[in-house]
């Protein structure tokens, strides 16, 4: 099983990154190893969607259900695919100088072995590539926060 946990200070209300975050409609367009969202089910508290990702020669789609508390949490549960199982989870707090904390978990196996194997190799790297590519389409869309 891989585990990866992540705190940042972004310069950014905690509206503003829970919306970005939450905003899995447009993941294709600024997170390159997604190839497609289709969203199932939209209401104020559950979104349910298929994701399919992507690298090289390997693509895979997987059914999750993200439940969320505007605009300080967003848990993602896994619900099917190639993955044994998925957790993921997001928070975001307004800091009283400014800024927000960003706090990222995410822990997940794939059954296939090989899979696995392949992952546990570039695992630590993807993840925190992932938080730069949401630091970045922050700064994109609320501004250059240098």
């Amino acid at each position: 099983m891989l585990e990866h946990h992540e705190r940042r200070i972004l310069p950014y209300t905690a509206e503003q990154l829970f919306d970005l975050v939450i905003d899995i409609e447009r993941y294709p367009d600024f997170i390159p190893w997604i190839r497609g969202m289709r969203v199932h089910e939209k209401n104020d508290h559950i979104i349910t969607a298929d994701l399919a990702v992507g690298y090289k020669m390997y693509a895979e789609r997987f059914t999750s259900k993200v439940k969320f508390t505007r605009p300080h949490e967003i848990h993602v549960e896994y619900v099917k695919g190639p993955l044994q199982q998925l957790s993921n989870a997001w928070s975001f707090m307004d800091l009283p100088d400014g800024g927000c904390e960003v706090d990222f978990y995410v822990q997940f196996s794939f059954k296939s072995r090989i899979m696995q194997s392949i992952a546990n190799q570039f695992f630590d790297k993807a993840l925190s590539r992932m938080i730069d590519v949401f630091e970045k389409e922050a700064k994109t869309r609320y501004g250059g926060q240098d």
